[in-house]
Order: structure tokens, then sequence, then C-alpha cells
């Protein structure tokens, strides 16, 4: 090795120069994680990423336990990497937003459910803040997600639905019921 080798190895250590295939690995799992990253932002049916600095670690644990109730997952990743996932997933619009520490809420199922949770969570928690999200593969505010958390639940949606439905049956019901006894009125 010549001198200016030598420095280089003492500078900067060895595995940098000689173990590129480390560095290897280390990308190749940062491109598996980018890959699952990604596929969680595809599959998704809503995202929410939220700020969370200033939670102490049993806010964040009481936070996920309520998110995994309802089946979306929260997780926190380098922001590098979910800017890479972003563009895969080709919803990169929302990088804008990931500055800072960040965690993303995915759910699959329910479009409503981590805005719900995450919004009633930071009513509670003022340290949380809801920084955009996701919603059906469209990148959206901090206040459409807000809104979209006020919605009512699918539940409550498909009662207002039924009730809906049932009104008209239900006032011909009442009015056939009306002419009936006012007949008997006048036939007695």
């Amino acid at each position: 090795l010549s001198v200016d080798q030598r420095l280089f190895f003492c500078r900067y250590k060895w595995p940098i120069l000689i173990g590129g295939a480390k560095m290897s690995k280390a990308i190749e799992t940062k491109k598996v994680i980018v890959d699952d990253i990604a596929g969680k932002f595809k599959a998704a049916a809503s995202v929410v990423v939220v700020d969370y600095r200033g939670l102490n670690v049993a806010q964040v644990t009481e936070l996920r336990k309520q998110l995994r109730e309802a089946g979306v997952e929260f997780k926190v990743y380098k922001n590098s990497l979910t800017r890479r996932a972003t563009e895969i997933a080709g919803v990169d619009a929302i990088n804008e937003f990931l500055v800072g520490p960040n965690a993303v809420a995915f759910s699959n199922e329910d479009v409503v459910a981590p805005a719900k949770i995450i919004n009633d969570f930071a009513k509670k928690n003022e340290q949380l803040e809801i920084k955009a999200g996701i919603i059906e593969g469209n990148v959206s505010s901090a206040e459409d997600v807000k809104a979209l958390a006020e919605l009512p639940s699918r539940e409550g949606l498909l009662s207002m639905l039924l009730s809906v439905l049932q009104a008209p049956v239900r006032n011909f019901a009442l009015a056939t019921k009306a002419v009936a006894e006012q007949k008997e009125e006048q036939g007695a």
C-alpha cells in the first residue's frame, strides 16, 4: 500500500474502502425496506402522516394500541427511505411534508379509521400534529384529514342510509293507517 492509501485507511476505517460487500448489504437492506414501504403506500386505502414530537413513550404506546385495534399499522421510517418509497408508489406529492420526525399510519381497509383515531388522540394530546394524508391515492392536507375524521363511521353512515330508505315506507304505512282509521270512523 502507498502512503496515501495507508492514510486513507487510518482516517476513514478499513471497511469503507475494502468492505464493498458490507456496503452493498446495507444498500440491499435499504432497497428491501423501500420496496416494503412502497407496497404499503400502494395497498393503503388511507395514510396519515403525523409529527409525534413531544409525546412520551406511554402516549405513543397508547396511540399504537388504539390504531392496532382498528387494523391500522403505525410505523416510523427514515424520511429518505419514505421519500423514495413515495416516488415508487406515485404519491411523491406528500414528500414536502416529510420533514422532521414523522410517523405514518397505514390502513388497507377502513379509509376513516386512522384519521378518526389520530384526530381524536390529537385533541387530547396537543403535541401530536397531523401533517398530511393520502386518501384513496390522493394527497390531502391536514385539514382534509381532519374533515375526514369528523365524518361518521361506516356503521353510522349505514344506519343513516337505512333510516333514509325506511322513511318513505314508514310514512306510507302511517298514511295508510290514518286513511283506514278515518274510514272506520266514517263507517261507524
